[in-house]
């Protein structure tokens, strides 16, 4: 090499260095962050998403059971836009910013051929009116019109093609496991449930090779005993409410839901806790019931009763016969 050559590398090297340095500073990919935002559409600036109820209600959206507070995502995983997640990475703690997001990148271009005419019989009479949203053979759009027999469905995304602005502020950097397992679950579940994180000791068993005395008989087959052993293992417990055992999110995915949390938190398992309360005083009372009903002991009100009642079993006999004749 040159000494000129030596001199060119030599000028690039600390150059090299800091642009290293520069990229690992800052939010990386796979950090969780709390961001608190608002999405409006570019042309008209109608409010499609925002972790702010005063937005929410300026703009006149029903914000009775939701929850606005900033959400916990993560970096690079794909739970914003695509831009969204390129802003944050290198960004600080309480960095503001805005990203355009075009239609491509959004909810898609929109497409004529996805607006098609139906058999209205295809669709719910409840549900056969302009702007209904309904579910056709798996798709999902809205009625545009109704015409006799014959319904326009619209089965593009209500946002395709629209051009979207993304603003946002980034409040904190979570770094807490269990914060993180609720923030995971929260975007998941729409709502987080109580969430907390142990080191269990858990015995398990495995076949290991028993080593033979006979090391001539190379044909033998291998002998195998059972040995159990004490592990320690990574564990977090999820109370499931009655919301999340209901959420059709949880009931369909829970097994991929699971898999990300213990991929991204560096868990061993998961273990989802039900607490089923008591009734009161309601199964002392189905008791008293179904004794009566299997044969127990009958109150002593009702068996006075019983007392009192005058029957003659000769005389219904001798009535049920004398109906039996009279009908042939």
């Amino acid at each position: 090499m040159s000494e000129d050559q030596q001199a060119e590398t030599a000028d690039d090297a600390p150059e090299d260095a800091s642009e290293e340095s520069e990229e690992v500073t800052g939010i990386q990919d796979g950090d969780f962050v709390k961001l608190a935002y608002t999405v409006r559409t570019v042309e008209d600036g109608t409010v499609v998403d925002t972790t702010s109820k005063e937005v929410a209600e300026d703009a006149e959206i029903d914000t009775e059971d939701y929850d606005f507070s900033p959400r916990i995502i993560v970096v690079g995983a794909g739970h914003v836009f695509e831009g969204v997640d390129d802003a944050l990475v290198g960004a600080e703690a309480g960095d503001t910013g805005t990203v355009d997001i075009p239609a491509e990148e959004a909810f898609g271009e929109f497409d004529p051929d996805d607006v098609r005419t139906i058999s209205a019989e295809k669709i719910d009479e409840d549900d056969r009116y302009p702007g209904a949203r309904v579910q056709i053979d798996g798709e999902q759009g809205h009625v545009e019109t109704i015409i006799g027999g014959r319904a326009r469905v619209d089965f593009n995304h209500p946002l395709a093609g629209e051009d979207l602005e993304y603003e946002y502020e980034i409040v904190e950097v979570v770094d807490d496991r269990e914060e993180q397992a609720a923030g995971l679950l929260g975007m998941y579940l729409q709502q987080a449930p109580e969430v907390w994180i142990e080191t269990d000791e858990v015995e398990e068993e495995s076949q290991v090779e028993v080593e033979s005395d006979d090391d001539d008989d190379e044909d033998a087959e291998p002998e195998f005993e059972t040995v159990t052993e004490t592990v320690e293992k990574e564990t977090l417990y999820i109370e499931a409410t009655p919301q999340m055992t209901m959420n059709q999110q949880w009931m369909f995915q829970k097994q991929q839901i699971a898999q990300d949390l213990m991929d991204r938190l560096d868990l061993d398992r998961v273990i989802v806790q039900e607490t089923i309360d008591g009734m009161g005083g309601m199964m002392g009372g189905m008791g008293g019931m179904m004794g009566g009903m299997g044969g127990g002991g009958a109150p002593a009100d009702v068996e006075e009763a019983l007392d009192d009642v005058d029957v003659d079993a000769d005389e219904i006999v001798e009535e049920l016969e004398e109906g039996d004749l009279d009908e042939q």
